[in-house]
């Protein structure tokens, strides 16, 4: 199984229409497009003093690495400027990939 996880810090100022886009537009999409098995968004419990905004993790569990880049060349481009044009440097992303052991 393979995990694709996107953290996103998203600023106060947007963080409910942020949540909201996400849960009813932009996961319904990643998901529409048949690369992933189940997904879940996480909230950042702890964080440092001096943070601002609120963390999120989004994960997205597909069956093989195979899968992860066909969605990475043929969708994830589009999806991903979509966002950007939504909330531009308001809501900062940064993706890993990890393989359950």
């Amino acid at each position: 199984m393979i995990l694709y996880n996107v953290t996103v810090n998203v600023e106060d100022s947007i963080h409910k229409d942020w949540l909201n886009w996400m849960k009813e537009t932009h996961i319904p999409d990643v998901m529409k497009t048949g690369m992933f098995k189940e997904n879940k968004i996480l909230k950042l419990l702890s964080k440092l003093p001096e943070e601002q905004g609120t963390t999120y993790a989004i994960q997205y569990f597909c069956n093989s690495l195979e899968d992860l880049e066909n969605y990475q060349q043929n969708f994830a481009p589009k999806l991903q400027e979509d966002h950007v044009k939504r909330y531009g440097n308001k809501a900062i992303a940064f993706r890993t990939i990890l393989e359950e052991v």
